[in-house]
């Protein structure tokens, strides 16, 4: 990962995402199970359109935190499509999307598909965040990982959704570093907003 540049963007985004991780907890906090489970429903809703247009759909198996897009998976693997999820072959490599299932567990204690399954390249592909704002510019976990495969996966023509819950969406603009790809929308239990 290259450092940024200018010093006060790195705190601005520390303090964002401090911020937004916040008030993600503070709204989970306030759902049952069940009310969880419905809003999870209610993002698989909002995605049917671009799944019905998807052939390969890549996800991600959700942190506590996050919300999930499993059932938008399963939606898309009974309409017929490949479904794949990030996997990576030890702490210092990228990630790659492999078609298949996340059975076993990766380096990062996340489940992933085997390592022997096929690599795809999504036509969709739905992005884990920490926060959004209106133009599309997504603040993740700071760790890089999908900062230094989002690009790769634009240039295969995939269709970048960031997915989270609607407090996720901030009105303030998040500062960009000169590697961030700006996502072409985001989804969440309230509806789908196209940016590009």
């Amino acid at each position: 990962m290259v450092v940024p540049s200018h010093p006060s963007l790195a705190a601005d985004k520390v303090t964002l995402r401090r911020e937004a991780r916040e008030q993600r907890r503070t709204f989970i906090e306030s759902l049952g199970r069940d009310d969880r489970g419905a809003l999870e429903l209610k993002l698989a809703d909002a995605l049917k359109p671009l799944i019905a247009q998807s052939r390969v759909i890549g996800g991600y198996c959700p942190l506590p935190s996050e919300i999930s897009p499993l059932p938008a998976m399963e939606a898309a693997a009974h309409s017929g499509s490949v479904v794949a999820y990030p996997a990576f072959a030890d702490h210092q490599s990228n990630f790659r999307f492999l078609a298949g299932d996340p059975t076993e567990s990766g380096p990062w204690a996340c489940f992933q598909p085997p390592l022997d399954a096929p690599e795809v390249f999504p036509d969709l592909v739905l992005v884990p965040l920490v926060a959004i704002d209106r133009h599309g510019t997504r603040l993740g976990q700071g760790k890089g990982h999908y900062d230094r495969v989002l690009g790769k996966l634009r240039e295969h023509g995939a269709l970048l959704i960031g997915v989270g819950w609607s407090v996720q969406k901030l009105d303030e603009e998040i500062p960009a570093d000169h590697w961030d790809v700006t996502l072409d929308g985001f989804a969440s239990p309230d509806g789908l907003e196209m940016y590009r």
